[in-house]
């Protein structure tokens, strides 16, 4: 299993990466987490534009899912022909109407069904290609998810947004890597079920025994080294922070 970090900020692009969004490999099958802003372009690099077999947005806030707008627009206006065939894309319940809000259309309308298979996420183990997916609701102020992606005996796990919950414990249980948000400064944001800070994500990472931690969704305005300390302290195993363009083999 391959991951490749498309983007890793937070919030919004910084001047090194766009938002979140993750690509997972493995026989072949290519699965996209998260597309969020400049995640389109950035995805060129690594992936063509036809060549996804299937999308899972963790929530549906702007950057984690708005560049599906501009995929919509790829796949459907593709340059060779008609349509291009629908791929699945698995998120919350109300994932259609949002990107059909967003991109300007009637909300109730189906265009986007024309090239997106679209399938409703609720918590529990699927299939997703050669992956075995398990998706656990995390604390946020949406409906939002974090995921375990295992395939061939490894085992991925992504927080995705989030703020200390108990599921982050199951979805990363040794976990060879453990893509864990850490927007939030220990010390300085105090919000509850909105986000963890560094020394959150190395605790969380501690509790579930992962091998391996990353941080992303860091925002512009949040200060990286100060969050890898944080998470150093709080987690003996190795940590780094996540970049655009770095890739893992699992």
């Amino acid at each position: 299993m391959k991951l490749t970090v498309v983007g890793c900020s937070g919030s919004f692009p910084s001047a090194d990466s766009a938002c979140s969004s993750y690509l997972v490999e493995a026989d072949g099958f290519r699965l996209l987490i998260d597309m969020g802003n400049g995640a389109l372009g950035e995805l060129q690099r690594h992936c063509g534009l036809y060549d996804l077999d299937a999308v899972l947005l963790s929530h549906l806030h702007a950057d984690h899912c708005i560049d599906m707008c501009g995929y919509f627009v790829a796949r459907y206006y593709r340059h060779d022909g008609g349509p291009a065939a629908a791929i699945p894309v698995y998120g919350p319940a109300g994932t259609e109407r949002r990107l059909n809000i967003a991109y300007g259309d009637v909300p109730d309308e189906k265009c986007m069904s024309e090239v997106f298979d679209f399938r409703t996420l609720t918590s529990g183990t699927f299939r997703i290609g050669p992956f075995g997916v398990t998706a656990e609701q995390v604390s946020h102020p949406v409906e939002a998810y974090g995921f375990r992606v295992e395939s061939g005996g490894s085992a991925l796990a992504y927080s995705g947004d989030t703020g200390p919950c108990d599921a982050l414990q199951g979805l990363a249980r040794d976990a060879d890597l453990f893509l864990c948000e850490a927007s939030f400064t220990y010390g300085k944001e105090d919000i509850p079920d909105l986000h963890l800070n560094g020394r959150e994500a190395g605790q969380a990472a501690t509790r579930a025994g992962a091998d391996r931690l990353v941080l992303t969704h860091i925002p512009p305005w949040t200060n990286p080294a100060v969050n890898l300390r944080d998470a150093k302290a709080a987690f003996s195993g190795p940590v780094e922070l996540a970049k655009a363009g770095a890739t893992y083999e699992l």
